[in-house]
């Protein structure tokens, strides 16, 4: 091994070392739909609550059924795990009285955390009636909810300018949204970057970066596809030859994440929140060589 090499290596070491589990985690899952991928999702949810995750959020579908069972796991996950737990909630297929009555149902149920979104427009393309800002002000008329919206440092797809995209996360803060989520991003610099431009606007929460740990770049392209996200070459180039080799691919996604998280943590972030699709391995691994400990449970 080259000296530079193993000069890196101990740098690498080092930086992680300082970080020592001086981060706070929160994680990312979406309604099971089969009973398989039910019992992947509490293998999951139990592997990664011995973190102790600062909230654990869950995506919320388009039509009543996915909402039901966003609803559902939600409270099972307070009442079996006593996890924070933000249900995401979309007002793009709700009425302003339907969304109220989720918003007092969650409450009474002892939900006091939101993930508060527009959600995805229909296929016709009709002006929505309302937008994330303004279920932000709904849900602040009914209750007191920690309230966390998102963001996007690459820009939303359908944003008509980068301004216009920071004017729309602004007021989604004037409202009262608590903290903003980023969309998950692979270039640390346009996070950085997208942060300064925040702070020059007057929005004064935290920008918590959402990461995404990359087992498989052909998943990786479609979400970024759909969502605005570059890809950086040198990232696509270290997935080359690797389609059967998952392994390996893991320990890329384990170690690009880590990375991403060393470099921002310098930069003042304290706070990270993971899109674990589900799969509790990689992201355990990842916040366990960040110096995140498990908690012991008793027998």
């Amino acid at each position: 091994m080259g000296y530079s090499h193993a000069s890196h290596l101990d740098s690498l070491n080092q930086n992680i070392a300082d970080i020592n589990g001086d981060i706070n985690v929160s994680f990312e899952f979406f309604p099971p739909s089969s009973e398989k991928m039910e019992e992947t999702l509490w293998h999951s949810i139990h592997r990664l609550k011995t973190l102790k995750p600062k909230f654990v959020s869950v995506t919320y579908g388009a039509n009543s059924g996915e909402r039901d069972r966003t609803h559902s796991i939600i409270k099972d996950i307070k009442d079996q795990t006593g996890l924070i737990a933000a249900p995401h909630l979309t007002c793009i297929d709700a009425s302003r009285d339907e969304l109220r009555t989720i918003a007092r149902d969650y409450w009474r149920n002892g939900i006091r955390d939101i993930v508060a979104l527009r959600g995805d427009l229909p296929a016709q393309g009709t002006k929505p009636d309302m937008y994330a800002a303004d279920l932000v002000e709904l849900l602040r008329k009914e209750a007191d909810f920690d309230i966390s919206v998102a963001a996007y440092p690459e820009v939303h797809p359908e944003a008509k300018s980068a301004q216009a995209d920071l004017i729309n996360l602004k007021r989604k803060v004037d409202a009262g949204a608590s903290r903003a989520i980023t969309q998950f991003f692979f270039d640390v610099e346009s996070y950085l970057r997208f942060r300064d431009r925040c702070v020059a606007a007057g929005i004064d929460v935290e920008i918590v970066p959402g990461i995404l740990p990359v087992s498989n770049m052909t998943q990786a392209k479609r979400f970024a596809v759909a969502n605005n996200v570059k890809i950086p070459g040198w990232l696509e180039k270290q997935y080359q030859g690797l389609d059967d080799d998952l392994l390996s691919r893991q320990m890329l996604g384990a170690s690009n994440a880590i990375d991403m998280v060393r470099v921002l943590s310098r930069e003042g972030v304290k706070d990270f929140h993971f899109y674990t699709l589900n799969r509790a391995e990689l992201t355990y691994a990842i916040c366990h060589t960040l110096g995140v400990r498990a908690e012991v449970e008793a027998k």
